[in-house]
């Protein structure tokens, strides 16, 4: 008798333990962790030359999509439309309403916290100087122009517009916008049903939409001289795979359509 009602209780903790997807939980949270312990390190400063135009554009002290707004477009904005679509779902009872915030909650949760911790090791190990690195530098006089030289000839006291100047790729905003809203697009995909045979264009429109915030974010970071276009486009790249990647693996909050595949 004890021996059933023991397997009962593990059986219990072992279906809590997987429809609750406490694993991925805990995975978030070693991954924000991970993530935390990348950006206490400085990252890696590789050597410039003065003469590099490349690097001589000026310092904008604001910026287009500062990162502050960054969070409200790439999760807030998100989360509060995968709530509200699922809430006003009419052909789901509560509890499937319950179980699919949830799980779609978690793909977002999942895509944002990987495609960061990808692109902060990339940047913090690959130290490529941004467009604006001189005027972050202000180098010391008589600095040579016309060899390399490293950060130490930098008299910028602020360290973290002086080594913020070294993550130039991949494109952080870029990565983190299509993590977000290109996780939100193919959220809609899969709610309006827009790929199967008959499905009408406006449903694509409103799928397609969210993912224009990412390419507008993307520019705003060459207009800014943060990035050039191979960084917003490597970081971009980076969310998109990594997004498609959470949506796609099961559990998938929402079935793809039987023809998704053959738009990728």
């Amino acid at each position: 008798m004890a021996m059933n009602s023991e397997l009962g209780l593990r059986a219990k903790i072992q279906r809590f333990w997987q429809q609750s997807y406490t694993p991925d939980w805990l995975s978030l949270l070693l991954l924000a962790l991970a993530n935390l312990a990348v950006n206490l390190i400085a990252p890696f400063q590789r050597m410039f030359s003065l003469d590099d135009r490349t690097l001589h554009f000026p310092h904008a002290e604001t910026e287009r999509v500062p990162v502050p707004m960054l969070f409200v477009y790439s999760l807030a904005l998100p989360t509060i439309l995968i709530l509200l679509s699922t809430l006003m779902n009419p052909h789901k009872t509560r509890k499937q309403k319950l179980h699919q915030m949830h799980v779609s909650l978690l793909g977002l949760a999942t895509s944002l916290m990987l495609t960061t911790f990808i692109t902060d090791v990339i940047k913090n190990g690959y130290g490529r100087p941004r467009p604006d690195l001189i005027a972050r530098c202000k180098p010391k006089e008589n600095t040579p122009e016309h060899e390399l030289v490293s950060i130490k000839v930098c008299t910028e006291r602020d360290h973290h517009t002086l080594y913020d100047g070294f993550k130039s790729f991949p494109s952080g905003h870029s990565s983190f916008s299509w993590s977000g809203l290109g996780f939100l697009s193919l959220f809609l995909f899969g709610q309006t049903r827009a790929l199967r045979p008959g499905s009408d264009m406006c449903r694509v429109v409103i799928s397609v939409l969210p993912a224009l915030g990412p390419l507008l974010i993307a520019l705003s970071r060459t207009e800014d001289y943060r990035h050039d276009i191979y960084d917003v486009s490597i970081g971009s790249l980076i969310g998109i795979l990594v997004t498609y990647w959470t949506y796609a693996r099961p559990p998938s909050p929402l079935p793809l359509p039987s023809n998704w595949l053959t738009i990728v």
